[in-house]
């Protein structure tokens, strides 16, 4: 059960005066569908803990979905902006940057086991104004332990740095199942297909192939947790058919879509009993 003024704003300044003393607090709730944050950075460290619905959290150089029973963590000081895809039941828990010295230098989406789940659930339950107390703070610790080994998940995809190929990566990520002939891209970048390619390539990282491939595998998720059929997705992303979407999605994450979104999270509800 959540404390109550656990479900209430966390003030956070941007420069650590004023700040709380506590390692980390905790804010509990839920975000309607579109809510967006723009961008704008915390001098606390953020985790965002996904428990229902799905976000899109976007920096100048990356974008990133957030699925349920996922979490994002968010490095001090990082520009971003967040948008809500379906109503969301969330977490946040927020660090001191002395902290979180062993977790990602950069965003990260993580897998959150059952263990972490119910930790950050038992530190919710402690009313904001306990958060410095001693049993607090050996939740954090533990919270901050299972943290450093959680696995990364693939959620993620770079954008390109110049302003041409990003403005076309940011279409493309828009509507990935749809027709987009390397021609005619390189042609609006005024570039040869080749030296399109050789570019892509180097300002994201990823082969212009692999990049598509992931851009759409990005979406499916999107997708699959706003409730969507396995086979309209992939019919909706330009594959043949259901089973050479479900290959490629294997492949990737290692799982089925249908296996994908398996063992949901208990819902948060307020602790009537705490102040």
């Amino acid at each position: 059960m959540i404390a109550r003024d656990n479900l209430t704003n966390v003030h956070l300044p941007e420069d650590g005066v004023g700040d709380y003393p506590y390692t980390a607090v905790a804010q509990g709730g839920t975000e309607p569908a579109g809510q967006t944050f723009s961008f704008h950075a915390h001098y606390r460290a953020q985790l965002f803990q996904i428990v229902r619905g799905s976000l899109r959290l976007e920096t100048e150089r990356g974008y990133f979905i957030v699925p349920p029973e996922r979490a994002v963590f968010v490095p001090s000081g990082v520009l971003h902006e967040v948008t809500y895809l379906q109503e969301t039941e969330r977490s946040y828990l927020f660090f001191r940057p002395d902290a979180v010295m062993n977790l990602p230098s950069q965003i990260s989406v993580i897998g959150t086991t059952p263990l972490l789940r119910e930790l950050i659930l038992a530190f919710l339950a402690i009313p904001r104004a306990d958060a410095g107390s001693a049993r607090a703070e050996r939740l954090v610790a533990v919270i901050l332990d299972q943290l450093e080994t959680s696995p990364v998940a693939p959620l993620s995809l770079p954008s390109p740095a110049s302003e041409r190929l990003r403005s076309i990566a940011s279409d493309i990520r828009r509507e990935p199942g749809a027709d987009w002939p390397l021609d005619k891209l390189a042609s609006r970048a005024a570039m040869s297909p080749r030296s399109f390619q050789r570019h892509f390539q180097s300002e994201t990282g990823m082969s212009f192939r692999a990049w598509r491939q992931q851009a759409k595998l990005l979406k499916a998720v999107e997708w699959l947790a706003a409730g969507r059929s396995v086979g309209d997705i992939a019919f909706s992303l330009g594959y043949s058919g259901p089973s050479a979407f479900i290959a490629v999605f294997r492949t990737a994450f290692g799982v089925s879509p249908g296996q994908y979104f398996e063992g949901t999270f208990p819902a948060m509800v307020p602790d009537s009993t705490r102040g």
